[in-house]
């Protein structure tokens, strides 16, 4: 796989490679190498641009499995798509719920995790924690390099960025970009992992923590939480005011939406010791409502489907048309540039699969009509998933294949491709220049599609897509802030109101006398795929338990209840093996 980053800060400083001056981070390593075993020459002859570079590495951690060629992951895996940063969260948060199953249950750990059979030993569950903390090693390796300049002779007070601002404006502001980056992937760890790992860059004294030193475990989950939360409310509180986003880079918004779904998930991430979050993710919800809601649409895109195509750097901050900006924060892709068995797209060659002759197979579906060359045909919805549409009704359904296509909405075979509605969502198409699709029936088939303009084609010539992925959007800020005020803060009827504007979008009538359920369920409909699922489920009771089962939960063909301590995922074996017996605690109810 070619893996380039060469445009990724575009816009704002040029940056090469950095291979020679940052460290190399293997499979479980939680620390890089010490930098003073790397050739200093080129860093030193062109500071400006490998600082540049060291901060690019650490997006190119988000949206690459490693920086080169084929083999070049950075994590040890059997596939290196599967390593991939987003299509980690997705088989952590996605699999094992309602909204997706994996067909392909010869890629080792995948079946326990679709049926929700895990144990500590799942090599998926190890890829995953190697994948976040290798970023989190990333992030802190930049934070202690541009402290350290001085070591190398640098003094950043002497330089002068490319866009003329002074180079000690820019390191500040790379480095709130790269914590923001940092919180992100610990909002994974947390989740999904609880009481995990504190790798950071400096100990409670301001000092930076030697390289190479083992990272503790954290006192308690919440007090990791506590931890991440503090240094992004220190990020949002030394923002600069006149900042302007930069396409591809962290932007205000990202930090402020960031902080409204750690805050949304105090609750399940304190063990219940706190509450105060509902009132904190409502107030931060406010902070980015008023400067979004602004125009007829709120300040959402005009298409749904338009923000899961090739032209969705359109609603991306840097890129947008002032109070159309949905996509808060996203990592960009670029059919040369950027190319991943990851990202958007994993999401879109997964769901799609062409079989040739329609004739002799009716579950027919064309990759070319989504703007690619490539289909894996490996993933598919579960029933209880698809029944929380009115597919007649819903915009956001569109696309998706269904009986007139030859797909049953039952799962008897799951691991039968057409056993299992497809819910097509992420595409490559372009939208037009007002980013909007024109519709269509195929005329061969009658068939759902999409096209820019009055189009009947779309380009096709890709074996990589241009659809940026979305991380956090508009629309969830206000699903946040409707699920926040039914817990006693701000106003019901304003969350309501909130509720309404996404489904009116989607073409949808309004919800009077909104409960937690109606919330639960447009989150699902609104943000499916979008890797939130399985903590919307744990944070609303619905995920262990028999309070809400699905098509192979429990490894059982109707589903049946998971023990409650499978809200949080177990450390990885290798992971507590690693550490000096007994100084590592595994999380309760998993074996070692």
């Amino acid at each position: 796989m070619k893996s380039m980053i060469n445009k990724f800060i575009a816009g704002s400083l040029m940056f090469a490679s950095v291979g020679a001056f940052t460290s190399c981070v293997g499979d479980l390593d939680q620390e890089p190498k010490d930098p003073s075993t790397v050739t200093s020459g080129q860093f030193v002859d062109d500071p400006v641009q490998y600082i540049a570079g060291l901060a690019a590495n650490c997006y190119a951690g988000m949206t690459i499995s490693g920086q080169g060629g084929a083999g070049s992951s950075d994590i040890t895996s059997p596939d290196a798509g599967m390593s991939c940063y987003s299509r980690a969260i997705f088989m952590l948060n996605e699999f094992p719920t309602d909204e997706a199953a994996w067909i392909y249950f010869s890629d080792a750990g995948v079946e326990e995790l679709v049926k929700a059979t895990w144990g500590s030993d799942n090599p998926v569950l190890n890829l995953a924690y190697s994948r976040f903390y290798t970023h989190i090693a990333l992030c802190n390796d930049f934070l202690r390099n541009m402290r350290s300049l001085g070591d190398w002779n640098i003094d950043p007070a002497q330089l002068t960025s490319p866009s003329g601002k002074p180079m000690t404006e820019e390191i500040a502001q790379f480095c709130r970009e790269v914590r923001t980056l940092r919180a992100y992937s610990y909002f994974q760890v947390i989740d999904f992992f609880g009481r995990a790992a504190v790798a950071w860059d400096v100990d409670d004294q301001g000092n930076s923590i030697p390289y190479g030193e083992i990272p503790p475990q954290a006192e308690s989950r919440a007090a990791l939480y506590n931890k991440v939360v503090a240094d992004l409310e220190d990020v949002l509180a030394n923002w600069p005011a006149n900042h302007t986003p930069v396409y591809g880079r962290i932007g205000k918004d990202a930090v402020r939406g960031l902080l409204a779904r750690f805050y949304l998930n105090e609750q399940v991430f304190t063990d219940g010791a706190s509450t105060a979050g509902w009132k904190k993710c409502w107030d931060m919800c406010q902070q980015i409502i008023a400067d979004h809601n602004i125009n007829a649409n709120h300040g959402l895109s005009p298409d749904y489907l338009a923000l899961f195509g090739a032209t969705n750097d359109m609603f991306m901050p840097g890129k947008a048309a002032a109070g159309n900006n949905e996509i808060l924060m996203g990592l960009p892709y670029d059919n040369m540039d950027t190319q991943s068995y990851g990202g958007s797209d994993f999401l879109i060659m997964g769901v799609i699969g062409d079989f040739g002759d329609k004739a002799l197979d009716k579950g027919f579906c064309n990759k070319t009509w989504y703007g690619l060359q490539s289909a894996w045909a490996c993933m598919h919805a579960r029933t209880q998933f698809s029944q929380l549409f009115d597919l007649n009704a819903d915009g956001r359904a569109y696309l998706w294949l269904t009986e007139e296509a030859g797909y049953s909405i039952n799962n008897t075979t799951i691991s039968k491709f057409t056993d299992g509605y497809l819910p097509i969502k992420f595409t490559n198409v372009k939208a037009g220049a007002n980013g909007t699709y024109y519709r269509f029936n195929d005329p061969e088939n009658g068939l759902k599609r999409i096209a820019p303009n009055n189009m009947m084609q779309v380009d096709a010539n890709f074996n990589f897509c241009d659809t940026d992925l979305p991380l956090i959007r508009l629309a969830d800020v206000y699903l946040m802030a409707a699920e926040a005020s039914l817990h006693g803060v701000g106003s019901v009827a304003t969350g309501q109101d909130y509720l309404n504007w996404v489904r009116n979008r989607a073409g949808l009538g309004n919800v009077q006398n909104m409960t937690a359920d109606d919330v639960l369920n447009e989150r699902a409909r609104e943000l499916y795929w979008e890797n939130l699922r399985r903590t919307d489920l744990v944070r609303n009771g619905k995920f262990a338990g028999n309070a809400y089962n699905w098509n192979w939960k429990n490894g059982t063909a109707t589903g049946t209840a998971i023990a409650d301590y499978m809200n949080v995922y177990p450390i990885p074996s290798a992971i507590v093996a690693s550490y000096a017996a007994g100084t590592y605690q595994q999380n309760p109810g998993y074996v070692k």
